[in-house]
């Protein structure tokens, strides 16, 4: 560039970005956007216990279990009473590392980057990211759940929606949700902060199960901001392209399996206490001006766990549909 000295004009030289700055956006601020968009493309994980406080070296995560109740005794008559010490045990888990394959960003300096353009930069890393770490996290809750099968409402019978499957399935009715709700009650479950994510494709039929005044009761507690689009028996309702995949023994399919013909599809039902969940670390690397690729490579990292908070597994189902025999 051009300077002004005594005078004259001399020729100078740019001086270099500094390390933290990427084209003028610094780093921080894309860890910040990394959990903006993490956050905003999973809603659900609001809708549980947020454990990232009890983070351990950015890795463990320590919940304190409270030891037995104090007994209650009617019209005491016999003293002094017995004191019994609580003994508290605590649950561990580890947060899981999860990154994405860098991207090449060629001829960078053409790009005049900035915050508002960093959905076009890393808007494919954060949508496979995202999408991975709640597929798993659905996964880990689901793994200790109860299992409840789908029963079709009094005749509905539907033919398994998804590529791979065959034969038939019975659909989820609004009344099987209702039995979920009664389940959940006789069980002691908070009946406040209750969740229920419906796969897309078994969201269909439950919709259709609805009648009228149900359907206009659904609709009047929809949340478009958190999420949510509707309320029915108790249960805030989501929805979601794919929730759960299990086998025809409702035993829960791993992380990125495929379908096969016999599988079942589920949803997911829980209280919000019930269920933890954790993010640690975000990071974005990077290799700038990169003599390999003639330009700029990017990847990012997001530390996330999470499990069911109760050891007695209560306060979450597995919805799973039912095949008829």
């Amino acid at each position: 560039f051009l300077l002004m000295f005594g005078g004259m004009f001399v020729l100078g030289a740019l001086l270099p970005l500094p390390q933290h700055v990427l084209r003028g956006v610094v780093l921080e601020q894309w860890a910040a956007y990394i959990i903006e968009r993490f956050w905003k493309d999973n809603q659900f994980l609001k809708c549980a216990y947020d454990d990232s406080q009890y983070v351990v070296s950015g890795r463990i995560i320590h919940i304190p279990q409270p030891g037995s109740k104090p007994a209650v005794v009617k019209n005491r008559s016999s003293f002094p009473g017995t004191a019994v010490r609580r003994s508290d045990t605590d649950i561990t888990y580890a947060l899981d590392e999860y990154t994405t394959d860098p991207t090449h960003i060629p001829n960078i300096d053409a790009i005049h980057l900035s915050y508002s353009k960093q959905d076009s930069v890393l808007g494919d890393h954060m949508q496979v990211l995202n999408e991975t770490v709640a597929d798993d996290m659905l996964i880990k809750w689901g793994t200790n759940a109860t299992a409840v099968n789908t029963t079709g409402g009094p005749s509905a019978v539907q033919v398994g929606p998804v590529t791979g499957q065959t034969g038939n399935r019975y659909a989820f009715h609004h009344t099987d949700l209702k039995k979920l709700m009664i389940k959940m009650n006789t069980n002691n479950v908070p009946k406040n902060d209750r969740f229920v994510m419906i796969d897309d494709n078994m969201f269909e039929a439950f919709y259709d199960s609805l009648s009228d005044t149900n359907a206009k009761d659904f609709s009047r507690y929809a949340d478009a901001e958190n999420g949510i689009i509707g309320k029915l028996h108790g249960f805030n309702i989501m929805t979601r392209s794919s929730v759960l995949l299990a086998t025809n023994a409702n035993a829960l399919k791993a992380l990125g399996a495929s379908i096969a013909a016999t599988d079942c599809l589920a949803s997911i039902a829980w209280q919000k206490n019930t269920v933890a969940f954790a993010i640690g670390d975000t990071k974005l690397f990077q290799n700038l001006n990169d003599a390999l690729y003639y330009g700029d490579i990017h990847s990012a990292l997001v530390m996330a766990g999470g499990r069911v908070r109760r050891t007695d597994g209560l306060g979450i189902y597995n919805i799973i549909q039912g095949i008829p025999a």
